[in-house]
């Protein structure tokens, strides 16, 4: 089949209802949890802000239009490899400069969530990523690899989603091999539905924070506060995720999009 004909195929499965497209992002406004930070490390994200320019009034009498104050890395969120200091140096490693066709991947959804259930400081192994491939097949190069954790059914709740306490904060993610094995296998990044693309524990980890040290270092990409992921299979799915054209930017929030397949 050409590749004309495949995407005429593909737009007759989307007007048909044959691929549907799944929202992987979570509303996006004032009371979108944002990640804390202890206090020695860095100052943090300021909270959302919308103010109203216009709304059908004097200062506009046939439109509405808004202005922000956002942070780049809020809500769900694209991890560009500059927002790190072990990809500080890549010349494509910016939200403006990455090759657009990386923001459009097929996608593995490891499933996660009963463990999380049970554990909000569970970690995912690369032997646990292993026995996945051994169900569901292997993961390839280029693809994305996303822990699905349900975790996102904490999202209305800033609280609920940090999960924090006197020890600091509890949410599932990647051990430093998971993250070292989906590089070996070619990953072309790794996505959560949780406030980061780190678990609540991975400062204390060596080297810390590896989702963020690890990925970045390859000039590899995170997505966090996933929603959604029920929706998807282990394999088969295409996930596009393109951040804003920010100039330089470390990152962006996005409207994740999963193309899947329905029979």
């Amino acid at each position: 089949m050409s590749a004309a004909a495949a995407l005429g195929k593909l737009t007759e499965l989307l007007l048909n209802g044959r691929v549907e497209v799944v929202d992987l992002s979570a509303p996006l406004g004032p009371d979108t949890p944002l990640l804390k930070l202890p206090p020695e490390l860095a100052v943090d994200t300021p909270k959302i802000e919308i103010h109203t320019i216009s709304e059908y009034d004097d200062n506009g009498p046939f439109w509405a239009w808004n202005w922000l104050k956002i942070g780049e890395h809020s809500g769900t969120h694209f991890d560009a490899p500059h927002h790190w200091i072990t990809g500080k140096d890549y010349a494509d490693g910016y939200t403006d400069s990455i090759p657009v066709q990386n923001f459009v991947a097929p996608v593995n959804v490891i499933d996660c969530s009963a463990e999380s259930a049970k554990n909000p400081d569970f970690l995912l192994t690369a032997e646990g990523v292993r026995a996945w491939e051994a169900k569901y097949g292997a993961i390839s190069e280029g693809e994305w690899v996303l822990m699905r954790t349900d975790w996102d059914r904490r999202n209305g709740s800033e609280s609920d989603f940090l999960n924090m306490d006197e020890n600091g904060p509890h949410s599932p993610g990647p051990t430093v091999d998971c993250i070292e094995y989906i590089l070996e296998r070619g990953a072309i990044g790794w996505g959560t539905q949780c406030i980061g693309t780190d678990a609540g524990s991975a400062g204390g980890m060596e080297p810390p924070f590896p989702a963020h040290n690890l990925l970045h270092k390859a000039n590899k990409y995170g997505l966090a506060s996933l929603c959604s992921l029920d929706k998807l299979p282990p394999k088969g799915a295409i996930l596009i995720a393109a951040p804003l054209k920010i100039a330089k930017g470390t990152g962006s929030p996005v409207r994740a999009l999963a193309l899947v397949p329905r029979t």
